[in-house]
Formats: structure tokens, C-alpha cells, sequence
């Protein structure tokens, strides 16, 4: 089952000699339980594609689907309940809340999705990641890999079907940046998800099923 496809998608910023072509038309498909890496180097166009295939800009021409649906072209208050029940992001960025502690952080994806706390599934991740210890300290109290790894059970907690990682392992030593790739591997195979890891460290690819790579807005597989 295709779970997230871009249909001749592009991305243009500017006009005339201002013009960038971020995105050249791109058509791309994740299936579900497939994990695919895209590389290339820095202003390639690689985190323009993810904002677009994650609603999070639109694509100047083309269409975006999830689960076989329309993702642009569709009114925003329809595309943000899409964002939250189907994609989770990681960013190179944690994002998390300053004043709320690491359970907390998950406790909100929970009243937000108007859901029962789940504590065991809260716990199951944490434990995966290593940062169980710290379910009651703030990002405050935490290295720039904790705050990491927290973001990523974030973004797995409410069981998207899509999962887009921007550089998620960047602030991470290359040992726990292998465990954090080899769990979203496992989720991705486990659960019959979809992830698109953007990274710069090759190394990082080969628990992937498929590896792309992105030089000047062309997107073209290398396996």
C-alpha cells in the first residue's frame, strides 16, 4: 500500500532572475514498511520535498497524497488534522515545549487527539530510546541528545502512518544516532509505516530499503 506519493511535484521561490527552482518535477512513493534515506548535500532541495510531502508548505505544481488522499489543494483546517493523525516530523531541531516535563510532552499529543493517557505505550518508547530516566525532567535539565530522542518518541507516539526525519540523528554520538536509526527501522517494519529519513551520514543508510539522492532539486535513486 502506497502511503505517501508526490505526482510531478514541484517547488519554484522567486520570479524572473530571482527564480529558484528548489524542486524539479519529482515523482516519488514510499510504501508502507519501506524506509528510504535521501541524500545530497546542503540546499539541494532535500527538506523542501519533506516540508511539501509533510503539508507543511505546498507545492507550486503537482499533488501530494497520503494513504491515496489529496494533502494539497485542500483547505488548511483539513490538512493540519491530516498532519497530526497521519505524518510525525523529526527535526534537526527538538521542538519541544520548554515548561512541560518528557512525560508531559506526550501527555499533550494525547488530550490534543482527546485520547486516554497511555502510560505503556509512553513507557515502551522512552525505554526504546534511552531516556526513560528522565520521563519527569524538563528539556531544561537535558543534553541536546536527550532533548533528541524525546522529540523522536514525540513524533512516534501518536502512531502516524508517515514519518518524515529531518536530520534526526545530527545532535547525536554515532552510537546512539545507529540505535535511534535502528528503532525507526524497526517501527517502520513492525507497524507498516512509511519513513523518509533526510541525513548527511551516509553510514546512517544501510537500514534503509531504498537511498535517493537530491542534487539541485533532482531527486534520482541510487538503490
Amino acid at each position: 500500500m502506497t502511503l505517501l506519493k508526490l505526482k510531478q511535484a514541484t517547488k519554484t521561490f522567486g520570479k524572473g532572475h530571482t527564480k529558484v527552482e528548489a524542486l524539479k518535477a519529482t515523482d516519488f512513493s514510499v510504501e508502507a514498511g519501506e524506509f528510504v534515506a535521501i541524500i545530497g548535500p546542503s540546499g539541494s532541495g532535500k527538506s523542501t520535498l519533506l516540508t511539501i510531502a509533510g503539508g507543511l508548505q505546498s507545492p507550486t505544481t503537482g499533488e501530494v497524497l497520503i494513504n491515496g488522499n489529496p494533502f494539497n489543494g485542500i483547505k488548511e483546517k483539513q490538512r493540519s488534522k491530516i498532519r497530526f493523525s497521519e505524518i510525525g516530523f523529526i527535526l534537526q531541531a527538538s521542538n519541544l515545549i520548554p515548561f512541560l516535563t518528557v512525560a508531559d510532552q506526550l501527555n499533550l499529543v494525547d488530550k490534543v487527539a482527546k485520547e486516554a493517557i497511555k502510560v505503556q505505550e509512553q513507557d515502551r518508547l522512552l525505554k526504546d530510546l534511552g531516556v526513560m530516566e528522565l520521563k519527569n525532567k524538563y528539556p531544561s535539565d537535558l543534553s541536546g541528545g536527550e532533548r533528541q530522542r524525546v522529540a523522536i518518541a514525540k513524533a512516534l507516539y501518536h502512531n502516524p502512518s508517515v514519518i518524515l526525519a529531518d536530520e534526526p540523528t545530527a545532535s547525536l554520538d554515532s552510537k546512539r544516532a545507529f540505535e535511534v536509526v535502528e528503532i525507526l527501522a524497526k517501527e517502520t517494519k513492525d507497524k507498516q509505516k512509511a519513513t523518509i529519513m533526510v541525513t548527511h551520514d551516509t553510514r546512517l543508510t544501510e537500514s534503509c530499503d531504498h537511498v535517493y539522492e537530491m542534487q539541485d532539486g533532482v531527486l534520482s535513486k541510487v538503490r
